[in-house]
C-alpha cells in the first residue's frame, strides 16, 4: 500500500474530473479522491459506488477545505469552471486556492486544466476588448486560466499545464450543435474559415490523459496539449450528417456576427474563434494528437465520439 498514489481530482462529478475518476479507478497503484460539493448527489454517490474512489466534500472557495482534501494525496488534478459565474477574478482566486492548498500538503504532481493567456501568444490588436471584474481581457475563459499558470509556479508547486481542445461535447452543450437551415436541412455555425483547423477533443478523454500524465513524472514543469482530433468545420459537419443521417452543412459567419448572437459568453466565444483562427498553425501547433494518443490510447476522434454519443445531439 505503501507504493500506492492517492490523486485527488477536482470537479470530479464534471466531464474533465470525472474522466480522470472512470480512467484511474480500479487501477493498481492508485486511490481517488472525488472532490464535490455535495457528497449526497447522485452523481456523487455513484462515484463512491466506484472502486477505490472516496467521495469528499471540498469548496475552490475555501483553501481549508482544499487542504483537507489534498492532504496525503501525490497528485491533484485541478480544473476551474468559468462558465459557472463568468468572473475571471473568481478564476484566479479559485487557482491560487488550488495551488495554494497544494503547496502546504507537499503535493508532488498537480495536473493544472489551462488555456493560452491570448495576449501572450498574439497581438490581439484585431479582437475586441472584454470588461470582466473592471479589467479587459481578449477571450477571458482562456485569460483567467493562463493567468493562473503563473500561480502555481509563484507557489512552488510541481505542475503540468494541460491545454485542451473544443469539446465535441459543445454539440450536445451550449447550444452549438446542428440547426434547421429553412431548407429541410440543418446548418453548423460558426466564424471559423473553412480551411482552419480546429483542435476537439471529448471532455472525458481530457481526463483521461490527465491521468495518463501523473504516471510520467517528467512532464513536470511542462506545458503540453492535446487533441482528438484536429478538424475543419467543413468536415465537422460532414462527420455530423453521416452520423445524424441527416443533411448537414457548415455555414460561416463573421466573428462580429458569432459575438452578436446574443446567448451568455457569446462575445467571449466570437473572440476565441479569432484568436483560434488568427494563430491557426501556431494554436493547432500545441495541441498534438499522436502525443495525446500517448497518454490516452483509447483517445476518440469525432467519428468515435459521434458513434458513442450522436443520440444526445439535440435536434430541432
Amino acid at each position: 500500500m505503501s507504493d500506492t498514489k492517492i490523486i485527488t481530482v477536482i470537479g470530479a462529478t464534471g466531464a474533465q474530473g470525472g474522466g480522470v475518476v472512470r480512467t484511474l479507478s480500479g487501477r493498481s497503484g492508485y486511490e481517488i479522491r472525488a472532490i464535490t460539493r455535495d457528497t449526497s448527489s447522485d452523481k456523487a454517490k455513484s462515484l463512491a459506488a466506484m472502486p477505490g474512489v472516496t467521495v469528499v466534500a471540498a469548496d475552490l472557495d475555501d483553501v481549508s477545505s482544499l487542504e483537507k482534501a489534498f492532504e496525503g494525496a501525490y497528485g491533484v488534478f485541478a480544473v476551474t469552471n468559468f462558465w459557472e459565474h463568468f468572473s475571471p477574478a473568481k478564476e484566479l482566486a479559485q487557482a491560487e486556492n488550488i495551488a495554494m492548498a497544494a503547496k502546504n500538503t507537499d503535493v508532488k504532481h498537480v495536473v493544472w486544466s489551462t488555456l493560452e493567456h491570448t495576449p501572450s501568444h498574439h497581438d490581439c490588436v484585431n479582437i475586441p476588448s472584454i470588461d470582466k471584474d473592471g479589467v479587459e481581457y481578449k477571450v477571458p475563459h482562456f485569460d483567467a486560466k493562463g493567468l493562473a499558470d503563473a500561480l502555481f509556479t509563484k507557489h512552488g508547486v510541481p505542475t503540468t499545464n494541460l491545454y485542451t481542445a473544443f469539446y465535441f461535447d459543445n454539440l450536445v452543450h451550449f447550444g452549438m450543435g446542428p440547426k434547421p437551415d429553412g431548407d429541410g436541412g440543418y446548418a453548423l455555425t460558426f466564424p471559423m474559415p473553412a480551411d482552419d483547423l480546429l483542435p476537439c477533443i471529448a471532455a472525458e478523454d481530457i481526463g483521461a490523459c490527465a491521468a495518463g500524465v501523473f504516471g510520467d513524472e517528467s512532464l513536470i514543469g511542462k506545458t503540453i496539449g492535446v487533441s482528438g482530433e484536429n478538424l475543419t468545420c467543413v468536415a465537422m459537419a460532414e462527420k455530423l450528417a453521416t452520423h445524424l443521417k441527416k443533411p448537414v452543412k457548415y455555414k460561416q459567419v463573421t466573428f462580429d456576427q458569432y459575438r452578436s448572437f446574443g446567448f451568455p459568453g457569446a462575445d467571449d466565444l466570437g473572440n476565441m474563434f479569432q484568436f483560434k483562427s488568427e494563430t491557426n498553425k501556431a494554436f493547432v501547433a500545441r495541441r498534438d494528437v499522436t502525443f495525446a494518443k500517448t497518454l490516452h490510447p483509447e483517445l476518440m476522434d469525432m467519428d468515435a465520439w459521434l458513434t458513442k454519443h450522436v443520440d444526445t445531439i439535440p435536434m430541432e
